[in-house]
């Protein structure tokens, strides 16, 4: 269901995004708005308020990021984002940003994100009168045969001028005179161009040269005008005036082609002969960039390249060639040069806004926004925009050339932190020709990765009796993520079990998770301690992870044998009687004893240190059975004492010893009353010694006597239904504290005693029968 839930929001996330994206398209999609400026206004100056016509508040303009793109790299406007104005970055100059093109517009785009949206608008820049009329050629030479009628019109060079509208070139004016007056023609394109008409005939006797001044005048407030000299030499009669092969010539001309190659050769005749019929070639009404551009031979009419073309600066030129004969009589024609586009403008690519980083985990994040163009035309112009296939990254176009460069479902940082993306701009002239912009995207780490121990759980040993803050070992967790997300701190978790002291045994390094034991550990009181261990990382939210340690404390040779039996409680000693007639391996007694250690440090050996008559008993190594170890005779004394050595199989070895008395006895029949011990010889002890000796024959008298209790209690209750004479033997096991729980080296539940208690009136005592053997051991024994 949460899985499912996480989906239905994704999709509505991305339907959410695609809308605004459309909603961006649209409104970029629809006609741009229209903002007059005027031509050399100075840098800063206020342009127009976009608040209005974005349909934004002042307090939005900072979240939607607001910024102005247009064509080509140079930025000429400036977007206030605290005020929504719109201002001028520099001084604009109308003639230079489009010649003579009128209107003069430049469009613009204000790109808002979060939504992505495009505002479409334009510039409009308007002319100022800061261009006077200018003629190119300061002195103009007419060469008028004197036998020209009157009313022949005389076609001059006319002025530029680079203003527009109004402000461009309006009339001419000639100075007074009595030969010529001015006329003005008005072509198809507009241009008025300035005619002399001759009034009154010319008499080169009389008057060989005429100089005139020529005054051109722009239609601005206040006009501006400029002037040249035009000199009129006056000639002998010339009646032929040359004539053009073709009144028209078109011709196409690579944009690379080379400085002097040929562009075209016109051609001329005259019908005259001698110097007025020798024809000379001239550009007639030609601009600043046709002289530039191009160069004519004067003799042979041929038409020479100057300079370079630029096919994206000037499509076509319109050349008038004027043929003059000597005479003065001339003719013209007209060139038109069409420039041909070669593909040699390399795509350009601008960036609007690059993000970087971007977060992880999140889909169709806007990496960069950024416009193509290509100053080329037709194929030559026209774009492919593409990235690498392989990166999970899309390009999306919008409009005016525009793409959105975004990311392709959620990215993982832990699988890449960088994607290095290559875009390719190419066109589709021939050859074809490319851009590239590498752009690099940095994805920030978000805490998406809990940390991880290198092992689901530890085993760790410390031995017993151990010094306090001991290390013992440690854990290790990792973090896939970066930063304060990746950083690591450990802790101990609260223990399954309320009663167990975890924070007075263990404390774990909460920087590098190394653990150390609190105090000395005792096996014999805990043999084990599990417990849990937390890494958590520093993110938000954090992220964190558990993992089981395991705690074995080995055992340490730390507790000496302790002899269950015989009792050694320093009361009267217990003595074990022995028949005399007795066989070799008659069982005497065995010593019963225990190790609080485990392991080999509980084995137990048995060891025979003295004994009054040496030979006569042995001990078994592992058991503790007394046995005899010969016949008896009458010649062996009849008391015996025998000191039995109990020692473990630790490192180093720890040992006990027990005092065995054994008496001689020619049978079981006739009461026996032990023998006073011969008194001890005085021994010098300190008083410590005195006093754990008192304890210690306390503690076991209290022990003995609660046993004596006990047996006489069920013996008791067992005896009601026997004869007085009778002996009863308890059913049951030994009692348990007396077994060896280790199985070895202590006495066996296979082995019981039978007890006769006897009342007369001379003594009471207990004798020791014989063993009473279990069922399954006397099977054994009669097997074998």
């Amino acid at each position: 269901m949460e899985a499912g839930g996480g989906k239905e929001h994704f999709q509505k996330q991305r339907q959410v995004l695609i809308f605004f994206v459309l909603l961006g398209i649209a409104r970029a999609g629809s006609e741009p708005r229209h903002y007059p400026v005027a031509e050399e206004m100075e840098s800063g100056s206020f342009v127009a308020n976009l608040l209005k016509d974005l349909g934004l508040e002042v307090d939005e303009l900072a979240a939607r990021g607001p910024r102005v793109v247009s064509k080509g790299k140079k930025v000429r406007l400036h977007f206030d984002r605290q005020t929504g104005d719109l201002l001028l970055n520099e001084k604009l100059d109308r003639e230079e940003l489009c010649g003579p093109t009128e209107p003069c517009v430049l469009p613009f785009q204000v790109l808002l994100e979060n939504p992505l949206e495009f505002f479409q608008a334009e510039l409009r820049i308007r002319d100022i009168n800061d261009h006077s009329p200018v003629f190119l050629d300061k002195e103009i030479i007419l060469k008028i045969s004197e036998s020209i009628t009157p009313g022949t019109a005389f076609l001059i060079e006319r002025a530029q001028d680079l203003d527009v509208g109004s402000n461009s070139l309006q009339s001419y004016t000639v100075s007074p005179n009595s030969h010529f007056h001015l006329k003005l023609q008005d072509n198809p394109d507009g241009i008025i161009l300035p005619q002399l008409v001759l009034d009154k005939a010319l008499d080169r006797e009389k008057q060989p040269e005429i100089r005139l001044t020529l005054t051109a005048l722009d239609g601005g407030t206040p006009p501006r005008s400029g002037t040249a000299l035009v000199h009129v030499e006056v000639l002998d009669i010339n009646d032929n005036a040359p004539e053009f092969a073709k009144l028209l010539y078109e011709v196409q001309v690579p944009e690379n082609s080379p400085i002097g190659s040929q562009v075209a050769i016109v051609s001329a005749r005259d019908l005259d002969i001698g110097a007025y019929g020798e024809i000379s070639y001239v550009f007639s009404q030609a601009s600043e960039d046709i002289r530039k551009t191009f160069q004519i031979n004067a003799k042979s009419g041929e038409l020479l390249l100057r300079q370079k073309l630029d096919f994206e600066s000037i499509q076509t030129y319109t050349l008038n060639i004027q043929a003059t004969d000597g005479g003065g009589l001339s003719g013209s024609c007209v060139v038109f040069v069409q420039v041909v586009d070669v593909n040699d403008n390399p795509p350009e690519l601008t960036f609007s806004s690059i993000t970087s980083p971007i977060p992880e985990n999140s889909p169709d994040t806007v990496v960069a926004v950024f416009s193509v163009s290509d100053l080329d035309s037709g194929d030559n112009g026209r774009m492919m925009c593409s990235i690498e296939n392989d990166l999970p990254f899309l390009l999306k176009s919008s409009v005016e050339n525009f793409y959105t460069l975004v990311s392709q479902g959620p990215l993982d940082r832990e699988s890449q932190a960088e994607y290095n993306i290559t875009i390719t701009v190419t066109d589709l002239g021939t050859p074809r020709l490319k851009t590239q912009h590498n752009v690099t995207v940095l994805v920030s780490d978000v805490n998406d990765n809990a940390p991880a121990f290198t092992q689901t759980s530890y085993t760790l040993f410390v031995r017993e009796n151990n010094s306090p803050a001991l290390h013992i070992g440690g854990v290790s967790a990792t973090d896939r993520d970066a930063g304060a997300n990746a950083q690591v701190t450990y802790s101990l978790l609260p223990p399954q079990d309320p009663h167990l002291p975890l924070a007075s045994l263990v404390s774990i390094n909460a920087d590098n998770g190394q653990l150390f034991a609190l105090r000395a550990l005792d096996y014999e009181a805990l043999q084990a301690l599990e417990f849990r261990v937390g890494a958590t990382d520093r993110g938000s939210p954090a992220l964190s992870s558990q993992a089981l340690v395991r705690v074995l404390v080995l055992d340490a040779n730390d507790n000496s044998p302790f002899v269950l039996y015989p009792l050694q409680n320093g009361s009267a000693p217990c003595t074990e009687l022995v028949p005399r007639a007795a066989e070799p391996g008659y069982l005497v007694s065995k010593v019963v004893a225990v190790d609080g250690d485990s392991g080999q440090n509980a084995w137990l050996s048995y060891q025979l240190l003295k004994a009054t008559e040496p030979g006569l008993f042995g001990v078994w190594a592992h058991n503790g059975e007394v046995r005899t170890a010969r016949l008896l005779s009458e010649r062996d004394a009849a008391k015996h004492r025998l000191l039995v050595l109990v020692k473990d199989n630790g490192e180093p070895p720890l040992s006990a010893s027990v005092t065995l008395h054994v008496l001689l006895v020619d049978g079981f029949s006739q009461p026996y009353l032990p023998l006073p011990e011969a008194a001890a010889e005085p021994a010098q002890a300190d008083p410590l010694t005195v006093y754990l000796v008192i304890a210690l024959a306390s503690v076991s008298s209290l022990f003995l006597f609660s046993v004596l209790a006990f047996i006489a209690v069920r013996l008791c209750r067992r005896g009601r239904a026997a004869s007085l004479g009778g002996c009863s033997v308890p059913e049951g096991h030994f009692p348990g504290h007396l077994v060896d729980v280790s199985g070895t080296g202590t006495l066996s539940q296979s082995y019981q005693y039978e007890v006769c208690l006897m009342g007369g009136s001379g003594t009471s005592e207990f004798k020791f029968l014989k063993p009473i053997l279990p069922s399954g051991l006397v099977q054994d024994a009669e097997q074998n």
